[in-house]
């Protein structure tokens, strides 16, 4: 294999864009293993005291996770997730005003192998969204496993990183005073060992659970989302957020995540891996830091979130199965829709089209 390397004159800031891209990507590969193994040597070590006295913070803290969190604005304001923001880039594009007295939910599609457009636009201060959403705080859900990793758990709840499961979900669309948005990759692992370049399948005919919540929690409108990272030929990944609200639900969207970390083509042994340990280890090839050949880099592709206008959905309190599936249909009319009205935006021809599975 003929290696391509990258020239030796390559400028400063895009040498800084790739170093806030490395330490993310060892953040999401290995940072959570070195905390692990930090406590444990904490623990042997002449500090034990200290480890036990964490332990106990760790025990009276345990369900912070599934109570909104821990945000830091500082954290999520570092310099460093600017140059993570340039390197795609990545940008965020809003097309309504959301009310910040009411709670809402972004459905996120696709799953992607390190969701940077989530983590960019969600996570941290880089594209603005406390400036285009004024006094909405938004909320990644992730995996309930990450928040049981020593020190790793508080580092991941300053960026706005909750637990992913029900009682979490409900507690930050339930808060009286509005304010919050949670964050969902509907499709969830699945999605993610499915993420390749050109892809415009979306994993969402079964997912309805957020369909659920969003009629029992009050007047909700659904927003649809849909990512759109391209790089002018080819889609680079379609991903879709749904918005759920006290009293709104509504449709995002976003996508290169697929281009800029294609998948690699070995679906059935991360299928298996997937249903034995209940996360998804997609293999995927990439760039590296020094060459564009391989390694575990994504590449330079653009990922454009784009936030569409609300839907409004009434409250049920017990819905019925055919009320989840008739929202359910109006979720996915408008979302392609969405999809439909912004792809010529970003440059994707008449030929590319939504599929949902």
């Amino acid at each position: 294999m003929r290696v391509e390397f990258a020239p030796l004159n390559v400028p400063l800031r895009r040498r800084l864009q790739t170093a806030a891209v490395l330490q993310w990507v060892f953040s999401f590969l290995a940072l959570a293993q070195c905390c692990l193994a930090a406590f444990v040597l904490l623990a042997l070590s002449d500090w034990w005291i200290v480890a036990l006295l964490y332990a106990g913070w760790l025990w009276l803290d345990w369900d912070t996770p599934t109570s909104g969190g821990r945000r830091s604005h500082w954290l999520r304001s570092w310099t460093v997730w600017e140059y993570f923001r340039d390197y795609f880039p990545l940008t965020l594009v809003k097309t309504a005003d959301l009310d910040p007295k009411k709670n809402y939910i972004f459905g996120f599609h696709p799953h992607g192998v390190l969701v940077a457009g989530g983590f960019g636009n969600f996570c941290t201060e880089s594209t603005g969204f406390s400036r285009l959403f004024p006094g909405l705080r938004s909320h990644l859900l992730m995996l309930p496993f990450w928040f049981r990793v020593p020190f790793f758990r508080d580092y991941i709840m300053c960026g706005g990183l909750v637990s992913s499961c029900k009682s979490s979900l409900s507690h930050l669309v339930s808060r009286p005073e509005g304010g919050n948005v949670a964050v969902v990759a509907v499709g969830g692992a699945p999605e993610a060992l499915d993420a390749r370049p050109g892809g415009l399948t979306l994993q969402v005919q079964n997912r309805k659970g957020f369909i659920k919540m969003a009629l029992k929690h009050g007047w909700v409108e659904l927003i649809r989302q849909i990512n759109t990272g391209l790089d002018g030929r080819r889609l680079a990944g379609a991903q879709r957020r749904l918005i759920l609200a006290h009293r709104d639900l509504g449709p995002v969207t976003a996508g290169g995540s697929a281009r800029g970390l294609p998948l690699s083509p070995s679906g059935c042994p991360q299928n298996q891996l997937q249903s034995i340990m209940g996360i998804a280890m997609p293999l995927f090839h990439a760039r590296g830091v020094f060459q564009y050949s391989f390694g575990l880099m994504p590449y330079r592709k653009p990922i454009h979130t784009v936030v569409g206008k609300p839907i409004p959905v009434s409250q049920t309190p017990s819905p019925s199965s055919e009320d989840i599936e008739a929202l359910h249909r109006v979720y996915l009319q408008s979302l392609t829709e969405l999809f439909e009205h912004h792809k010529h935006t970003y440059g994707l021809d008449e030929g590319h089209h939504l599929t949902f599975i």
